[in-house]
């Protein structure tokens, strides 16, 4: 579902769109020409008639300008909206970009595509929050072997820490776990 924004479904003139988004006129006009966006709502048929952007334009326009302005290449734009409108099927605006150098990346779960590659090297996001709790299930045995007369008492899962204590029942350390 497209998003409407704060201004419903009103139509902006290519002029308002340019001060809006913060580019000319003439590249509106450029990109308009050159198939990177088309206004939605209603594009030039000729002399005299006028474009009409709507909200979502807006916001795709601002993101071209975001990406050109962080020195992407106005060719490699346009095959990061290629990809972006093949393979998303919600609003681009919900779309995650990470810019990085040159390359451009997107954020889709737990996945990154770098969108400039087609979707080729798709790398997987490392879920720091699992390492930790595997890690820390890990440390309560070797805690306990660090000292012989320790023992797990408990593992309190509401407070998310184990307690090693020594046979005399005094605490040699409580250990966090992440979970």
């Amino acid at each position: 579902m497209k998003d409407v924004g704060v201004m419903g479904e009103m139509g902006f003139s290519g002029t308002q769109t340019a001060k809006v988004v913060g580019i000319t006129y003439r590249q509106l006009d450029y990109w308009a020409r050159t198939d990177l966006i088309r206004p939605s709502m209603s594009d030039a048929s000729g002399s005299g008639s006028r474009r009409q952007y709507s909200y979502s334009d807006l916001v795709e326009l601002r993101v071209i300008k975001t990406l050109i302005d962080a020195g992407i290449k106005l060719e490699s734009v346009r095959e990061v909206f290629r990809y972006l409108r093949e393979h998303l099927s919600e609003d681009i605006a919900s779309a995650h970009l990470v810019i990085s150098g040159t390359s451009v990346v997107l954020c889709q779960g737990e996945e990154l595509i770098d969108v400039l590659n087609r979707g080729q090297g798709v790398l997987n996001v490392l879920s720091l929050r699992g390492l930790r709790d595997d890690l820390d299930t890990q440390l309560i045995p070797l805690r306990s072997a660090h000292d012989p007369s320790a023992t797990v008492l408990q593992e309190t899962h509401s407070e998310g820490s184990a307690e090693i204590v020594n046979e005399d029942f005094s605490a040699v350390a409580a250990l966090p776990l992440a979970r």
